[in-house]
């Protein structure tokens, strides 16, 4: 979200083929990467973006892992960041369900083609014929047909809905695509699998990922959710809050709004110092540091096996040597290619703080990068860090970051110019009581409009925090004023025929809103 501008969908937009020989003297310059070294590439961005705190975590062949803290946890408060900070590694935890199920196909109690119905009888989509060809694989891959960041707002913010109720909502979210057809990044099928895991081993996602993975690896400050986290040793949350928008002016503190519904897709809180214990784990291909296979080779190169193309271009330009010529999803990574060798890559977005990790298998590096702000700062610290592990042509990430930065804010303010403070033309067409009642969708649930003191009032039943007054905005239109900090505000339409309410639509209020607040998804109808 914000930043650069920066949100679940820009960190994985801007997220940065074949083995190569290791040579030595590579792998020497990678081990002259000094602390001191490392120091002077993070410290330039931390005070040109004005970021509170980050962690690094560094792997590289025959070296011990590197992990180091820099700047505080929270903005006016002493505590430092430190190698065992807590962190929302977000859809870093994507990788993690990924494994997960490599475990249990290990162990012969599913398959990747197994039908998700096989497992979970009760799963549908809208279309019964889909239902049927779901695999345990196209879980992870991001190739539905579901629209990007479908059914998102029934956990972002964090409210009453609980994982199983993603089952219910799944036959009511209509496709964008067809099956298989192309890439639309989504969290509810993650959200399917947590459960796939729990029905098939009889243990919750965050417990068994939480003894099956972290224990084995020593990930002794990893959990599997927020709500496990029992030490103040957490980084805080960040965010520029305008005005005009989200996403422009100084960094504020905001709250974590995620709850355990989405921990199979997001949810996460790791230290650099688990993150580099996992990617060793990953670059040794499931082997564990005292020989045995947490999960066979052959698992381990499936999950890095492109599935689905997300994007493909030119490749390098002058200001971006590092944009792929292809990128596609594998079983919870990106896979693509970085100045010419294999990336395999994510990254995580949560409100307050954005992580980007990445490994570069021909050269045993790895690289994890966390951070407390809301922008993908973390992304360009990665580069940067990667470019000097490998002796690649001197690149300024910083400035380049600057400028991407500085683009972004300044197409966010010329988008919402004249418009995100200035209602448009036009007014209700009703009685403000005509517009009050309780109305239903589907797999969201119900709002509820109330006329109080000559104004409307929405209440969104299963999103406590979404309560705010209705403004008019254009005919037979509101928009919310929702708290500063609670989420990106709505467009709220009321369909008007013969003089009744028939319906409500909705949209999210800024351009800049995340993906992640998916109003244009939701369709009201009246509660009798």
């Amino acid at each position: 979200m914000s930043g650069f501008t920066i949100d679940r969908r820009t960190a994985l937009a801007l997220s940065l083929g074949g083995a190569a020989t290791v040579a030595f003297p590579r792998l020497a310059l990678a081990a002259a990467l000094d602390e001191a070294a490392i120091d002077a590439i993070v410290a330039p961005f931390l005070t040109a973006f004005e970021t509170p705190g980050v962690a690094v975590a560094i792997v590289r062949p025959g070296m011990p892992a590197f992990t180091k803290g820099y700047g505080v946890r929270t903005l006016g408060k002493p505590g430092a960041v430190d190698a065992h900070t807590r962190f929302g590694i977000a859809s870093h935890s994507k990788a993690f369900t990924a494994a997960a199920l490599a475990l249990l196909v290990d162990e012969g109690k599913l398959g990747w083609e197994d039908p998700v119905v096989k497992h979970l009888p009760e799963f549908r989509m809208s279309d019964p014929a889909v239902t049927q060809m779901m695999t345990v694989r196209d879980l992870l891959v991001h190739r539905s047909g579901l629209p990007l960041g479908a059914g998102d707002l029934m956990f972002f913010p964090a409210g009453l809905h609980v994982a199983a109720d993603v089952l219910n909502a799944l036959p009511h979210l209509k496709p964008a695509r067809g099956f298989r057809a192309g890439y639309d990044y989504d969290n509810i099928l993650y959200i399917v699998a947590g459960l796939l895991i729990e029905r098939v081993s009889g243990t919750p996602w965050d417990k068994f990922v939480e003894t099956r993975i972290f224990a084995p690896l020593g990930m002794t400050d990893a959990v599997g959710s927020r709500l496990s986290l029992k030490t103040d040793n957490v980084a805080g949350r960040h965010a520029r809050l305008g005005p005009p928008v989200r996403g422009i002016g100084k960094q504020e503190v905001v709250q974590p709004d995620e709850g355990k519904m989405v921990d199979a897709a997001g949810g996460i809180n790791a230290s650099v110092s688990d993150m580099a214990k996992w990617l060793q784990v990953q670059l040794a291909q499931g082997k564990l540091p005292d020989g045995r296979q947490l999960w066979s080779t052959a698992q381990a190169k499936e999950m890095w096996k492109p599935q689905t193309i997300t994007s493909a271009s030119d490749g390098p330009t002058d200001t971006n040597p590092a944009r792929p010529v292809l990128a596609a999803y594998a079983l919870g990574w990106f896979v693509q290619d970085y100045r010419g060798m294999r990336l395999v890559q994510h990254s995580g977005g949560l409100s307050g703080q954005v992580t980007y990790s990445g490994m570069l298998p021909s050269r045993g590096i790895g690289v994890s990068v966390l951070s407390n702000v809301e922008e993908s700062v973390s992304a360009a610290i990665r580069n940067a860090i990667l470019d000097r592990l490998i002796d690649a042509p001197a690149f300024d990430w910083v400035a380049s970051y600057r400028t991407r930065q500085k683009a972004a804010q300044d197409e966010a303010l010329a988008s919402v110019e004249g418009g995100i403070d200035k209602a448009p033309a036009g007014a209700p067409s009703l009685p403000l009581a005509s517009y009050a009642g309780r109305y239903r969708d589907p797999w969201y649930g119900d709002v509820v409009v109330r006329q109080k003191a000559g104004k409307l009032w929405i209440d969104f039943t299963p999103t406590p925090v979404f309560k705010s007054v209705l403004e008019p905005w254009g005919p037979d239109t509101f928009r919310t004023r929702f708290a500063k900090d609670a989420g990106e505000d709505a467009i709220v339409r009321f369909q008007v025929k013969d003089g009744r309410i028939t319906g409500i639509t909705m949209e999210a209020l800024s351009p800049l809103a995340d993906f992640s607040y998916d109003y244009q998804h939701l369709a009201f109808v009246p509660v009798s």
